[in-house]
């Protein structure tokens, strides 16, 4: 195929948080780059799936849900927003389905107007609707704010309106090129997906007052001289002492089950078997510590006001 042919498209997953957005771009790449859970701000990094079908290649970036920052890791998710939509050729909303337009949305949509970036309207979880009228009524009520590209209902849970989403955002890619191997799936390094996918499990298991003062660490990540087994060594860290003792469980049981369940999604993603050592350390009040966000990874140009 002549590289000229080929077409790209840099798009930017925005929204409020809890709407779905990373199980949309994983139901989108038919595999898991982001993680997932039913507690908002799950997502706090950019992270980037790539799809490639023929001669398009969607580049997307999951941003985390816009909300009130209530510290210097809020602030730094909000400021990736922000960021994220500056620098692509389409914006993905993704809104719930039945939910009027609030100050998020429309935050959003004027973002959308002073840069007069193309946008896509992506209708979440339908699945959940009763009365289809709600649906008509919500497509007039963003309409009126906005000139979308197109307005798309979907469901991430069982796949609805995927095809004609695709299809739309296909539509966004214009010639020049892919800027990623056409097998790419991410471009997040591996030590970024083992900590998101125990992050994840955490978030999962956990009660309600842990999963957002913790951060995960790869500490050593090495594929053994025969190559079938991948060794990974992980520190989860939180704020408090009362929270390492839930994390910890009775008997180590809490740990344990968030081990083997993310194990279990290492081993489907590496596709090699993994054996994941994880520890639990204490550091308080790490999230207003721009020290502590550097060592944990976050880029410290993101926490300048």
């Amino acid at each position: 195929m002549n590289n000229t042919s080929k077409k790209s498209a840099f798009i930017a997953i925005v929204g409020r948080p809890n709407v779905g957005k990373s199980s949309l771009l994983n139901r989108i790449l038919g595999a898991k780059v982001a993680i997932v859970s039913s507690k908002p701000q799950t997502t706090r990094t950019r992270i980037t799936g790539v799809l490639t079908e023929g001669d398009v290649q969607l580049v997307f970036v999951d941003t985390p849900g816009m909300h009130k920052p209530r510290n210097s890791l809020g602030k730094y998710m909000v400021r990736s927003v922000s960021e994220s939509v500056s620098g692509v050729d389409c914006c993905m909303l993704v809104v719930e389905a039945g939910r009027e337009a609030g100050a998020t949305e429309k935050n959003l949509i004027e973002k959308f107007k002073s840069m007069q970036i193309p946008a896509i309207l992506a209708i979440n979880k339908i699945d959940t609707l009763k009365e289809k009228n709600v649906l008509m009524k919500q497509i007039l009520e963003y309409s009126a704010l906005y000139n979308f590209d197109a307005v798309v209902p979907v469901s991430a849970q069982d796949g609805s309106g995927l095809r004609e989403l695709k299809s739309e955002l296909s539509a966004q890619a214009v010639e020049g090129g892919h800027f990623f191997e056409d097998d790419t799936l991410t471009d997040q390094p591996e030590r970024v997906l083992a900590a998101e996918t125990i992050r994840e499990k955490i978030l999962r298991l956990t009660d309600k007052e842990i999963p957002h003062g913790i951060a995960v660490v790869i500490e050593k990540m090495r594929m053994r001289e025969n190559k079938e087994i991948l060794d990974v060594d992980a520190t989860i860290y939180c704020e408090r002492e009362t929270h390492k003792r839930i994390l910890i469980g009775k008997g180590g049981s809490m740990l344990k089950k968030i081990s083997a369940f993310a194990r279990q999604d290492m081993e489907n993603f590496f596709g090699c078997k993994v054996f994941l050592q994880t520890w639990i350390k204490v550091k308080e009040d790490w999230r207003n510590s721009i020290q502590q966000m550097r060592n944990f990874g976050y880029d410290e140009n993101d926490f300048k006001q």
